[in-house]
């Protein structure tokens, strides 16, 4: 069967159950608990709890999940970031008997395949939980040739999605020796403290892999030879690495069809996480950036199922292509940086299938350094690092990356007033070229343009202002020539504080519909040229701060992008090189 039919086949055996038919919810979830919808049960969870369904006590849906725990796992026989999570669920209706017979049922009648064995859970923590011995007992009466194995906690019982929430035993089916359905009887509730206590009423709550379901039922060795990978089996010439671009351009287009865009924050930087690693794969592997959104449309006509991706396909589209052509801009230095400091890998990453010599392993201890700086991800680092044998100290990385954060949330709030992301080397680097930059737009535009907002990252530069249209391509050009102009003449930035008043008549640059104190620094970059005098520089701002010292430490300034950003406002996206 293909996917399509599996997905009909099992909705209307359900629905012949009595069960309602209920569409999947968003990947964004409406529990702020967790990042993204990752399990069939999210959007009913409340049900559980005795709100009263609208869709009655029995429904069943294909739902769209989402898990991050299994991004180093990709690229094997049965992981994935983006699946399709079939289920069936009852808040009161039934329990156990009915879903192990309805699960058996389907799978060997009206599926036609045979069940390996099944696993229940055994009591062996001190939560007071008791051995589910009413699973095993309904699976004997049912077929009692059929081999039961008992497992613990980790394997056999169903944590809340969350912090808290319905919970419970399982019960897992296994085909070909593939997990495809797991039976979670959500019979307790666990607290905020971990503490847990029996629901009023028991639920049903099963999931079980579209795509696995169609490995077994399709006589496949992995889920990435199934027709729901075909609209990218351009890849799979490549093994593991080809996967891994089918599962995330496959993921963000989903992500993106339901509002999420590249970040550095939350699902946005799992997104970006996704289409970043897809790019320096392809650039290792010599496969060129523009065969992409070719299988990205191929895709979102394959997966008609999903109103959403054919709605939002030009947005799909001017995501990923925005992602992919900016990141593309930087990442060669950043590879040029990894591969000098670790040369080995620059000789295992560029030969596909190569078996790594043996050397001694190397521990990379400064992933952050070359994340925040060059944007390359942690999933980035582990694959080059994975190639040549060597590992990444991941504690390290995390405990960089949350100090990041901090300073990321203590910007947000006011510290970094300028629109830092932090006070890293190349932020810096950026935060001047800024300052240049709005010189050069009011000596090519007009002195009617005024900053309306920016956004500084570690890898690029974002800057709003007031401009009444779209600029020509050679006014874009005489902006990036006068910025490199200043670049090359190796400037002095001189700081100054003074009163806001003397700011003002000094002819100082500022968003003044901010709040400045009494006094202010003002930064000043003057010109070389030989009409230039100390009144009249090339650029001079209110401004927090920092900045590099001298404009020759930036490098070279390139704008590769400039768009509407609201009425009477343009937005300039930059890099540096």
């Amino acid at each position: 069967m293909t996917s399509q039919e599996l997905r009909k086949k099992y909705l209307e055996f359900f629905r012949e159950k009595g069960h309602m038919i209920v569409p999947s919810s968003s990947l964004v979830p409406s529990d702020p608990s967790v990042l993204l919808t990752s399990a069939g049960m999210q959007q009913f969870k409340s049900y559980y709890l005795n709100e009263k369904s609208p869709y009655g006590e029995n429904v069943t849906s294909v739902q769209k999940c989402f898990r991050t725990s299994d991004l180093d796992s990709i690229g094997d026989e049965s992981h994935l970031s983006f699946f399709e999570m079939l289920g069936n669920f009852s808040f009161g209706g039934y329990f156990k008997e009915e879903a192990i017979k309805y699960a058996h049922e389907f799978i060997t009648k009206e599926m036609g395949l045979k069940i390996d064995y099944v696993s229940v859970f055994k009591d062996d923590s001190a939560d007071g939980i008791s051995e589910d011995r009413d699973s095993e007992k309904i699976w004997k009466s049912i077929d009692p040739s059929l081999k039961i194995v008992k497992a613990g906690k980790t394997d056999n019982f169903w944590g809340p999605t969350g912090s808290e929430g319905p919970c419970g035993p399982t019960t897992e089916i296994y085909v070909n020796n593939v997990e495809i359905w797991n039976l979670v009887f959500n019979e307790y509730y666990k607290d905020a403290n971990g503490k847990y206590s029996l629901l009023k009423t028991p639920g049903v709550d099963t999931g079980m892999g579209l795509e696995r379901l169609a490995m077994v039922s399709q006589g496949k060795n992995n889920v990435f030879d199934t027709d729901l990978f075909q609209p990218f089996n351009f890849f799979t010439f490549l093994g593991r690495d080809g996967r891994i671009i089918a599962d995330h351009l496959r993921g963000s287009m989903f992500l993106i069809a339901d509002g999420i865009k590249p970040s550095n924050k939350g699902a946005g930087y799992i997104l970006r996480r996704l289409i970043r690693r897809i790019v320096v794969i392809c650039k290792i592997n010599s496969i060129p950036l523009e065969s992409l959104i070719s299988r990205v449309e191929r895709a979102i006509n394959y997966y008609n199922f999903y109103k959403e991706l054919p709605i939002n396909k030009d947005k799909i589209i001017k995501e990923i292509k925005e992602e992919v052509n900016e990141f593309n801009k930087i990442i060669e230095k950043g590879l040029n940086e990894f591969f000098k400091k670790y040369p080995e890998m620059r000789v295992e990453a560029i030969t596909p299938g190569k078996a790594y010599k043996f050397h001694a392993v190397k521990i990379i201890h400064d992933a952050f350094y070359f994340h925040q700086t060059f944007g390359l991800t942690i999933d980035i680092i582990k694959d080059l690092a994975k190639k040549s044998g060597h590992i990444v100290d991941e504690d390290v990385f995390n405990r960089e990356f949350q100090k990041h954060q901090q300073l990321s949330r203590t910007a947000s709030v006011g510290m970094f007033k300028s629109g830092l992301a932090d006070h890293s080397e190349q932020v810096i680097k950026y935060h001047t070229a800024a300052h240049l930059m709005l010189a050069a737009l009011r000596k090519v535009l007009g002195k009617h343009v005024s900053q309306k907002g920016s956004n500084i990252t570690g890898e690029r530069l974002r800057f709003d202002f007031s401009h009444p249209e779209k600029m020509t391509s050679e006014q874009i050009k005489l902006v990036e020539d006068a910025v490199n102009e200043k670049i090359q003449e190796d400037l002095p930035v001189k700081m100054e504080e003074m009163s806001l008043e003397e700011a003002k008549k000094q002819g100082a640059m500022g968003v003044f519909e901010s709040k400045y104190g009494e006094r202010v620094k003002v930064y000043t970059i003057k010109d070389n040229s030989s009409q230039a005098s100390s009144e009249s520089p090339f650029s001079r701002e209110i401004c927090g701060g920092p900045h590099v010292e001298r404009t020759g430490l930036l490098g070279k300034f390139k704008i590769i992008k400039e768009e509407s950003s609201s009425a009477g406002v343009r937005r300039i996206k930059a890099v540096l090189s």
